[in-house]
């Protein structure tokens, strides 16, 4: 079995929602519910959190977890796990989003064993079907259309006939050095996706059938529902 790192990488500044990593959610910071669940994952050896600020480190180091400074200029979170991952011994490398308290470990297991099942996989990452009726027209919920080997097409923000995107994903370590290493491609500029840098290169992105909610929080009107949620599996 491959031995897989969690990373989450972590931001104070949000346009939307300052902060955000360290909201509390039924009395602990967001981060730490993401930070629980990726750790009750079987087939994460370890999991990190890669953050540039120290009022999150701080926050990580209060309810024991570990935690990697990185640099401040990274323009997305990919970028960020790359510079934390550049140096450890490990095969896979997933990039856990910060702002998902309701992923489940079972989810993050089915990409790693992915990995195990296709010896030439580069990447992988979460697909669900589309529930909710406005989130086709979303531009915050990005879509995917999937080819009939289980790889994607196209990514969109707009609406197109496929599924919802749930943004974790899997990584060979030499490919998301080659990955950070690319810089934005065309598309990725166009839809604000930085799996489309994946496409454009000519690779390939194996898409895994999540489970359970990947419901995020975007903006501060969510916490109340995801307490809701979060109250439900406890």
């Amino acid at each position: 079995m491959a031995k897989a790192l969690g990373i989450i990488p972590a931001r104070y500044n949000s346009s939307r929602f300052p902060g955000k990593p360290l909201a509390p959610l039924n009395g602990k910071p967001m981060l730490q519910h993401v930070y629980e669940a990726a750790r009750r994952a079987a087939r994460l050896h370890e999991v990190w959190v890669a953050t540039d600020d120290e009022r999150i480190a701080d926050a990580v180091r209060r309810f024991g977890g570990c935690v990697v400074m990185t640099s401040p200029s990274h323009q997305s979170g990919t970028d960020r796990v790359a510079e934390a991952a550049e140096a450890v011994d490990a095969e896979i490398i997933v990039n856990i989003q910060g702002d998902q308290p309701l992923i489940a470990p079972e989810a993050l297991d089915a990409l790693v064993a992915a990995f195990d099942a296709d010896a030439d996989l580069e990447m992988a990452t979460l697909y669900e079907p589309i529930a909710a009726a406005g989130d086709l027209n979303d531009p915050n919920v990005a879509k995917v259309v999937i080819d009939g080997h289980g790889n994607a097409l196209y990514f969109s923000r707009s609406p197109i006939p496929g599924f919802k995107h749930v943004g974790v994903y899997a990584f060979r370590k030499p490919f998301l050095m080659e990955f950070a290493r690319m810089g934005p491609s065309p598309l990725e500029k166009l839809e604000k996706l930085e799996q489309l840098r994946v496409l454009e290169s000519g690779r390939r992105i194996r898409m895994i059938r999540s489970s359970g909610s990947s419901i995020s929080v975007e903006t501060p009107a969510d916490i109340g529902k995801i307490e809701a949620m979060l109250a439900m599996t406890q």
